[in-house]
């Protein structure tokens, strides 16, 4: 304390003890000599000097003796300082100096002894008329609890008056018993001379300095600043963190780099933490608050972790109707499409694949740390069926699966996990035309078929139904060895050459040396009709001999006797040769 007021301290206590001589000599005289304690008598002229000062609402120059970090100590003229909240003085609280005046109203002592005092000026209402003044002015008065009554509260302003539970600032009925016998600050907010009614209420006073007090604390929050709070409330959206007599919002999506189910996975009501200052909203008095702004960004050196092509594990954060997201680190979530979802079926909904909170390896497709996007496969990490389709199903292997779907122009059959084949409806049935696959195919029917051709890129597989089904040639093949000797009708003959039909469906090409010399001497001799006459006689009369007759000539629609030489069960090759 400065040489200055010391000296005005020691003055108010010469001043006090003057005063207080003449209330002990009363004292003394009152009860013949006997004295009531010091200290008794001392409390007695304080409380009294007290109304005195600030009786009428008369308020007092008091001087700045110490700034701390909550309180302005003061020196009011009595022995023992008074103390104000710097929050009270507002967003100049910061730059208060000692030495600096204030005009303050004296409200009561605390329990450390120091006077409260207010910069309000507060009235002490002695009668009627000044009761009728404070109830005018809606001013801030001063009175003390004498009772707890039904529903509250008897309070003495002057003349009894009433203060309802709701209207005192306190709830619990310990906190009600503690009430009595405190001088309080309160305002009349009904008042009936002729009724001798009065009604006061201390709460409103409570809370308009709870708004200074937020008030002030709010203007000491700057955007951008870290600091420390205490989780006051938990809800669904985030936790309410209380900054020194002032609340902001720490959103749950500022709580973690990672995903949050509900705050309170990772807060409880009371935790310490330490947040940064997001935003303040002046208008709407908002601050928002933030936790993973402290933290490094997950997505900061990624490229030094992954890379495309990685295989990863990670836990389903969400899935929708395109896709569905996946964290593999906390803070770093990539999206599955549904088309990389699987090789055999097409996924509508990622919904229909995957669930949230399961666990799936899948493969990094790509990365883009400028966006912060990341594209996943789960069918890569599966492994490409069709990279083995060579080696499982070389073309003219047979194969069986179930009919999946249908088109107008086949039908497609699943060969193995994840691969599918089509057959034309061409290659279905051999015997008729088909308007419709459906005519003889059903969905979920298993069949038998024989690929014909496959394209790994594109994805595509052909098979035939019909190729399987025996023919007249796969029947002769079978029935037959080379150097048997078959009989066949010559369907055409041309060129030296026959095409002799062995069978049903079963047309091979042999050479006929006879039919070309035939044909050679037809053309070159003229006709001798004399020979001819000769020749139809001889035959008449049965006069021919073997010697002088000639071998049948080849013509069209003769059965004739070949020997097989070739028979070849891949190509379905049989090759013959005429039987002389």
């Amino acid at each position: 304390m400065s040489q200055e007021n010391l000296s005005a301290s020691q003055e108010a206590t010469v001043q006090v003890q003057a005063n207080v001589e003449p209330v002990l000599s009363d004292k003394l005289d009152e009860q013949g000599g006997e004295t009531e304690s010091f200290d008794a008598i001392y409390k007695e002229f304080e409380r009294t000097n007290t109304r005195r000062e600030g009786e009428d609402g008369k308020q007092i120059r008091a001087t700045v003796i110490a700034v701390k970090e909550d309180a302005v100590y003061l020196d009011i003229g009595f022995k023992t300082e008074g103390i104000l909240p710097i929050a009270a003085l507002g967003p100049k609280g910061s730059e208060v100096k000692p030495s600096e005046t204030f005009l303050v109203s004296v409200k009561g002592r605390n329990e450390e002894g120091y006077y409260e005092v207010s910069l309000i000026k507060v009235a002490a209402p002695k009668d009627w008329t000044s009761l009728q003044k404070a109830f005018d002015e809606a001013a801030t008065i001063t009175g003390t609890v004498t009772a707890v009554v039904k529903g509250g509260f008897s309070v003495d302003v002057g003349v009894r008056a009433f203060m309802p539970v709701s209207r005192s600032g306190v709830r619990d009925a310990a906190d009600q018993e503690r009430l009595v016998g405190q001088e309080i600050r309160c305002r009349i907010i009904k008042l009936d001379e002729a009724d001798e009614d009065v009604v006061v209420d201390r709460r409103s006073i409570l809370e308009a300095e709870e708004r200074g007090i937020k008030e002030q604390r709010f203007g000491e929050v700057k955007e951008g600043d870290t600091v420390h709070g205490s989780v006051r409330s938990l809800t669904d959206y985030g936790a309410f963190i209380e900054l020194n007599g002032v609340d902001g919002l720490l959103h749950i999506s500022d709580i973690s780099w990672s995903r949050v189910a509900k705050p309170s996975d990772v807060l409880t009501v009371g935790q310490q933490v330490e947040v940064k200052v997001l935003k303040v909203d002046p208008e709407s008095r908002r601050i928002a608050l933030g936790m993973k702004q402290l933290l490094p960004h997950p997505w900061d050196g990624i490229e030094d972790r992954l890379k495309a092509g990685d295989r990863v594990h990670g836990v389903v954060t969400r899935a929708t109707d395109f896709g569905a997201f996946v964290e593999i680190e906390p803070g770093i979530e990539g999206m599955v499409h549904v088309s990389e979802m699987s090789w055999a079926k097409k996924v509508r909904k990622a919904s229909d694949a995957l669930k949230a909170g399961e666990s799936v390896e899948v493969v990094i497709l790509g990365i883009n740390p400028t966006e912060r996007r990341m594209a996943l496969g789960l069918k890569q990490a599966l492994g490409d069926p069709w990279a083995e389709v060579p080696e499982r199903f070389p073309v003219g292997a047979t194969i069986e699966g179930a009919v999946l779907s249908f088109t107008t122009f086949g039908a497609f059959v699943q060969v193995s996990e994840g691969i599918e084949g089509m057959i034309h409806i061409s290659e279905i049935v051999a015997d008729k035309r088909l308007n419709h696959p459906q005519d003889v195919l059903r969905t979920g029917q298993i069949v038998k078929a024989k690929v014909l051709e496959f394209d790994r890129e594109k994805r595509q597989m052909r098979l035939s139904m019909k190729a399987l089904i025996p023919t007249g040639l796969d029947e002769f093949l079978a029935e037959h060895t080379v150097g048997d000797v078959v009989t066949g009708r010559l369907v055409e003959i041309k060129d030296g050459s026959a095409l002799v039909e062995l069978g049903e469906g079963i047309r091979v090409r042999c050479l006929m040396p006879m039919a070309a010399e035939e044909v050679k001497e037809t053309v070159s001799q003229p006709l001798d009709l004399s020979a001819l006459t000769t020749m139809l006689s001889a035959q008449w009369k049965g006069a021919s001999t073997a010697k002088s007759a000639k071998p049948d000539l080849p013509q069209a629609g003769q059965m004739r006797s070949f020997r097989v030489t070739t028979l070849n069960l891949e190509a379905k090759e049989v090759q013959i040769e005429a039987v002389k």
